[in-house]
């Protein structure tokens, strides 16, 4: 049998394996992405083994717990059922059959990219490496990450010469293949299916792509290849600059509004009508979670090597990044309006996720409010349904515990920040002297105690 001949059936054999449902699956990163795409395939009765450097999450999966309130405790228990298993030994990587990697692509203190996480599970992937495997990245990132920084690294970091496949089909059996799939995770979402969101992938060459087409296809229910994984870093990188733009757009116009004394919100609904054209995006008190707040700047900071400012990019986000201090200075003004001064003020902040009914606290823009209103010296406590406690996280240290919401008469002002579904709006406004709503959360209700801003 030839070299050639040798890695075509490598090929041939992955392939076979995935349409069997008997390929073994890895997933690297056991987060909001990770979690719920291992749990996708173990209900296709893939082997799924998940990998984490957080020993704590391992050990809840593997005792049948979960620690992401949207994934009940009995997901993980069914899953356990059908071999489903955590670890924090990565030599189980040889084991896997395809290998996707979901970790955080954060910002430095510098607001540049911060690709460690992907480096090192790099590093940590290459010694156990075999030919044969698929590797695909999922993280949000700049487009030529997966070709300038996961490969390289790949194949670096291996003993056995193993390369990454290119080209139109290998030229030996000391090949693996790596593609980019992008994850699309909306957490919160109940209208969409999360196996009818497609999946894009781009392979480093065509035998990759049909790989992790192949691998997804049994997952979700619709693929779409595109010809590399720059064009699909490329591809999610527009889809959350898309949404980052144009609610910038909206926050500034809301801003305008109010100077006009206008109610963007109806403005919006009254725009929202026409069947064409438009598309409504909604106001609010800065971005947050790990996409919109973040992935514009990964674009802006590749551009400059190519010596390209991407002005509509940063613009939008000094607009976005503004708003925690617009929502302050309102705060300030309505107490001001009240007789009483922003310092020493009794202020509780409702709802710190990032967005509504979700237990996701990543870029949240409660958290800078909170710090600002403490820095102007309000006494600032906070209530959140799916955080009994406040600690530490990578740019930020609170320390705090939610307190009662049935206490919102104590306070001098309730700062609704997150609109979650479990709060009673209309009780709220009842029983608190002053509501200042960043959400319009209290739509219809009509009272002198509500600010909107």
């Amino acid at each position: 049998m030839t070299t050639s001949t040798k890695a075509a059936n490598l090929f041939s054999e992955l392939k076979t394996r995935i349409d069997a449902r008997q390929a073994r699956v890895g997933v690297i990163g056991l987060g909001y992405v990770g979690l719920p795409l291992a749990l996708l395939y173990t209900e296709e009765n893939f082997r799924v083994t998940g990998f984490d450097i957080d020993r704590g999450k391992v050990e809840t999966l593997n005792s049948g717990g979960s620690y992401i309130y949207r994934i009940p405790p009995t997901e993980i228990q069914v899953a356990r059922q059908r071999e489903f298993r955590a670890t924090a030994d990565f030599s189980g990587l040889t084991d896997m059959d395809a290998i996707i990697i979901c970790v955080p692509t954060p910002l430095d203190e510098y607001r540049e990219p911060d690709l460690s996480f992907i480096t090192n599970t790099a590093k940590a992937i290459a010694p156990h490496l075999r030919a044969g495997q698929l590797v695909v990245l999922e993280s949000t990132t700049y487009p030529g990450t997966t070709e300038e920084v996961l490969v390289p690294t790949l194949e670096s970091g291996n003993s056995c010469g193993l390369r990454a496949a290119r080209g139109e089909t290998t030229d030996g059996a000391n090949h693996f293949f790596v593609a980019f799939s992008p994850e699309r995770e909306d957490p919160g979402n109940q209208s969409v299916a999360r196996r009818d969101i497609p999946k894009v992938v781009g392979g480093l060459n065509h035998q990759a792509s049909d790989l992790a087409a192949l691998l997804y296809g049994a997952i979700f229910n619709r693929v779409v290849p595109v010809s590399s994984p720059a064009v699909a870093e490329m591809t999610k990188l527009l889809e959350n600059i898309y949404r980052c733009v144009n609610i910038a757009l909206v926050n500034e116009l809301k801003l305008l509004a109010l100077r006009m004394g206008l109610d963007i919100w109806e403005v919006i609904e009254a725009a929202s009508t026409k069947p064409f054209g438009f598309q409504p995006f909604y106001p609010g008190p800065g971005l947050g979670g790990h996409c919109i707040p973040i992935d514009p700047y990964y674009l802006s900071w590749k551009a400059k090597a190519w010596d390209f400012q991407t002005r509509f990019i940063e613009l939008a986000g000094e607009i976005n990044s503004a708003m925690p201090y617009h929502v302050v200075s309102q705060v300030s003004r309505a107490l001001s309006q009240q007789g009483k001064a922003l310092k020493n003020a009794k202020v509780l902040v409702l709802g710190v996720a990032y967005k509504k009914d979700i237990d996701d606290l990543r870029e949240s823009p409660a958290l800078t409010i909170i710090e600002l209103l403490q820095k102007d010296g309000a006494r600032v406590s906070y209530n959140d349904p799916y955080f009994p406690f406040i600690g530490k996280g990578r740019h930020y240290e609170l320390h705090m515990k939610c307190v009662p919401v049935e206490d919102v008469h104590e306070f001098d002002c309730v700062l609704i920040v997150t609109d979650h579904s479990d709060y009673d709006y209309r009780w709220i406004v009842q029983h608190a002297s002053l509501v200042v709503d960043t959400r319009n959360a209290t739509t219809g209700i009509h009272s002198d105690n509500i600010v909107r801003c």
